[in-house]
């Protein structure tokens, strides 16, 4: 029911963002960013504590100052995902937050200026352990280069990213991933597909930008899953005009889709049509809300009738295909139950966590025993 996916990906020279592995086999890592006010403590906490129960292996922290760094410090005493600084020009910050414990630096060498700067901040990042993570944004590429060639194109971005990997080439710093977005979704393609082919360190993924829920959740999930389908990509940020915790929830349903990474329930739902049996539409929104915290990978599908449902129920875990009186449920494939409508959604949510909890205690057990 869990098939493994066809998709080959490229090999990459695996790191560590604190606990989380990122390239090599380790699983593609989704991430988000806080957008709160890093001055505000309790408020980021906060956001950072919903990124984590939603699902977020990594969060990236705006730090542009040094009052920052220091509530930076304190934000991260207090939450247990790793947490990338992200820092431009001042390359004092980034000292401070690698003293502070953080778990990768966001940086672009060539900003920070001085080769003896740089070189420091490499030393600190060597010392602590902390990888560095060339950020290269269509947007905000080197006055030199945007000269070069009139506008952003993916042979700029790559350019701009080669040209900061130099600087860490030349300390022998191997430790970093790298990004080159754009808005723009063939213009990342590209690059992200050109750069692909030049260094062997992780990439991390994103179309900047991209929009709001709707229209960004679109544009993003056509740039990034053309690079993931190729086999691009270690870790993966959704940017979106939204609450950050969307972009969790899209990174996650992006990677299920393709069959990357299992984490929480892949619902297979149909669209509904006067032959259903019951409210579909209805059901499958209080399902995704109540069943939210469930990080178990499960496929439940939920179809209105007899048509394409009994098909999509022997190949999922829980399956619920509508008919009269009653609505079959199959549990492994096979015919188990029959729910009402009355109370359809109560008694399904309730045969999902009870396979949820079955699951954990298999998997706990197979634990045990290799102890």
């Amino acid at each position: 029911m869990h098939a493994p996916s066809p998709i080959k990906r490229r090999q990459s020279r695996q790191i560590h963002v604190g606990k989380v592995a990122v390239g090599g086999n380790a699983p593609i890592s989704v991430q988000s960013m806080t957008n709160t006010n890093t001055l505000d403590v309790e408020a980021t906490v906060g956001q950072i504590q919903q990124l984590e129960k939603a699902g977020a292996d990594i969060v990236r922290v705006s730090v542009p100052d040094m009052d920052a760094a220091e509530a930076f410090g304190k934000i991260k005493q207090r939450v247990d995902v790793p947490l990338v600084a992200d820092i431009h020009f001042d390359y004092k910050i980034a000292l401070r937050v690698a003293e502070l414990g953080v778990d990768c630096l966001r940086i672009n060498p060539g900003n920070i200026g001085r080769e003896d700067r740089v070189r420091a901040v490499v030393s600190a990042a060597r010392e602590h352990g902390i990888p560095i993570r060339i950020g290269v944004n269509a947007g905000s590429l080197e006055k030199d280069l945007q000269k070069k060639y009139g506008e952003p194109t993916p042979a700029a971005l790559v350019e701009s990213a080669m040209r900061h990997i130099d600087h860490l080439d030349r300390l022998d710093f191997q430790e970093f991933k790298v990004s080159v977005k754009a808005s723009d979704v063939f213009m990342a393609v590209a690059a992200y597909r050109e750069l692909a082919t030049r260094i062997e360190q992780p990439l991390h993924l994103g179309i900047t930008e991209a929009g709001g829920l709707r229209s960004g959740t679109v544009k993003s999930s056509i740039g990034l899953g053309m690079l993931l389908m190729d086999g691009i990509g270690d870790t993966i940020r959704v940017s979106l005009a939204a609450d950050p915790v969307e972009e969790i929830k899209v990174g996650f349903d992006m990677l299920k889709s393709l069959k990357l990474r299992a984490k929480g329930i892949n619902f297979i739902a149909c669209p509904s049509c006067s032959r259903q049996n019951f409210d579909v539409i209805s059901t499958m929104n209080q399902l995704e809300e109540r069943l939210e915290d469930v990080m178990t990978p499960l496929d439940v599908s939920v179809i209105g009738c007899v048509v394409n449902g009994p098909g999509e129920a022997k190949e999922t875990d829980i399956g619920l295909t509508g008919g009269s009186p009653a609505n079959l449920v199959y549990i492994d494939g096979k015919p188990a139950s029959k729910l009402r409508n009355e109370h359809l959604v109560d008694d399904l949510e309730q045969l999902i966590r009870e396979k949820v909890r079955q699951k954990q205690q298999q998997e706990d057990d197979m634990i045990a025993r290799s102890v």
